[in-house]
C-alpha cells in the first residue's frame, strides 16, 4: 500500500476505536436507544438522496438493518450504559468473528480449517480472561450484552454475505434507513418518552458534537474511506488495520475517561486480537453440493462499521476485510 493510503487505514481504525469514547461521553447526554436512533437518522440523512437506488434487494437491507443497527448497536449501547467501560467494550465486541465464522459455517457451508479453529479457540480464551477482569471491574449484564451484541453482528455479516451487494457505500446507506423507526419505537417503550424528550430539550453542543461524530466521521466518513481501500487493494492487505480498532479504543478510553488498564485486559486484547486474526485472516473451504471442499477462499464474511461500523459487503471485500468498529 502506498504510505498515504496506509496513513488512511491506520486513521480509519482510529476513528472506529476513539468512536467508543464519543459513545460513552454521547451515554451521558442520551438514553442509549435514543441515541443508536439518532446515529442511523443523521447518517441516512441527507446520504441517502445521493447514494441513488437501492442496489440489492429489499430483504437483505431489511435484514442486515435489523440484525446490525436495532439488534447489534441497540445492545452495544445498552450495555455501555449499564457500565460496561468504552475500552473493555471496543475488545469485547471483536468476539463477533468467532461468531461470524461459527454462523458461517452452519449456515453458509464455509468449513473451517484447523487454523481458523484454533484462532476461535484463543480469542474465547480471551473472551475468558476478559469475563474474569469484567467481573472485578464492572457489570456481569453490560458485559453480557455486549458479548450478545457481537452475536447480532455475526447475524449481519453472514445475512450480508448472502446479500453480496455490488455497492458497499449504497449498501450501507440504505441498511442505516431501516433502524431508526424500530429504535425510536423501542425507546419510547423502554426509555419513556419523558426522559427522550428531556433529552432532546437539553440538547447541547457536546451533544450534537456526539451525534454528528457517530453518524458521520464513525460511520459515513470510516465507511467510504475503508470501502475506497477495499476497491484499491487486496482485503488480505487491508484487513489487518481493523484490528488496532481494540488498540486505539482501549488506549482513547484510557486517555480521555481515566479508565485503567488492568494486566488481565492486556493479556485479554493479546489473546483476543491475535484470535480474531487467526480467525478472520486465515481462509475457509466452501463446501460443494456433494460435500467435497472446493478449496475456494471464503474468509469471514464482512462485517459492518463502528462504532462501527457497518457491511462492507461485495464479493472482492469478502474474507478477512470485515471492519471491526463500534
Amino acid at each position: 500500500m502506498r504510505p498515504v493510503h496506509t496513513a488512511l487505514a491506520v486513521l480509519v481504525a482510529a476513528v472506529w476505536g476513539f468512536n467508543f469514547v464519543v459513545i460513552e461521553i454521547g451515554l451521558d447526554h442520551f438514553p442509549p436507544l435514543l441515541l443508536s436512533a439518532l446515529r442511523f437518522l443523521v447518517a441516512a440523512l441527507p446520504a441517502v438522496f445521493f447514494v441513488g437506488r437501492p442496489k440489492a434487494a429489499w430483504k437483505w437491507i431489511i435484514g442486515v438493518g435489523i440484525a446490525l443497527g436495532v439488534a447489534k448497536f441497540g445492545l452495544l449501547f445498552t450495555g455501555m450504559d449499564a457500565g460496561m467501560p468504552a475500552g473493555l467494550s471496543s475488545l469485547v465486541l471483536q468476539i463477533q468473528s468467532v461468531f461470524t465464522a461459527v454462523l458461517a459455517a452452519v449456515v453458509l457451508r464455509e468449513r473451517p480449517g484447523r487454523v481458523r479453529v484454533l484462532g476461535m479457540a484463543v480469542a474465547l480464551a480471551g473472551i475468558a480472561v476478559a469475563a474474569v477482569d469484567g467481573g472485578t471491574s464492572g457489570p456481569v449484564l453490560g458485559f453480557t450484552l455486549v458479548v450478545a451484541a457481537a452475536a447480532c453482528w455475526g447475524v449481519s455479516n453472514v445475512l450480508t454475505r448472502k446479500a453480496a451487494p455490488p455497492d458497499a457505500l449504497n449498501f450501507m446507506v440504505w441498511v442505516c434507513t431501516v433502524p431508526v423507526l424500530p429504535l425510536l419505537a423501542l425507546s419510547l417503550l423502554l426509555e419513556g418518552p419523558e426522559r427522550d424528550l428531556a433529552a432532546l430539550r437539553a440538547l447541547d453542543w457536546s451533544g450534537a458534537a456526539v451525534i454528528g461524530y457517530v453518524a458521520w466521521v464513525a460511520t459515513v466518513f470510516g465507511f467510504a474511506a475503508w470501502s475506497y481501500l477495499l476497491r484499491r487493494y487486496p482485503a488480505s492487505a487491508v484487513a489487518p488495520f481493523s484490528l488496532l480498532v481494540p488498540v486505539f479504543g482501549m488506549s482513547s478510553a484510557a486517555l480521555v475517561l481515566g479508565e485503567s488498564v488492568s494486566g488481565l485486559r492486556w493479556l485479554a486484547a493479546v489473546l483476543l486480537v491475535g484470535g480474531v486474526a487467526l480467525t478472520s485472516l486465515a481462509p475457509a473451504r466452501a463446501v460443494n453440493r456433494t460435500g467435497v471442499g472446493s478449496g475456494v477462499s471464503a474468509g469471514s464474511p464482512p462485517a459492518a462499521a463502528a462504532a462501527s461500523p457497518v457491511p462492507s459487503g461485495s464479493p472482492r471485500t469478502s474474507g478477512a476485510a470485515a471492519p471491526r468498529s463500534g
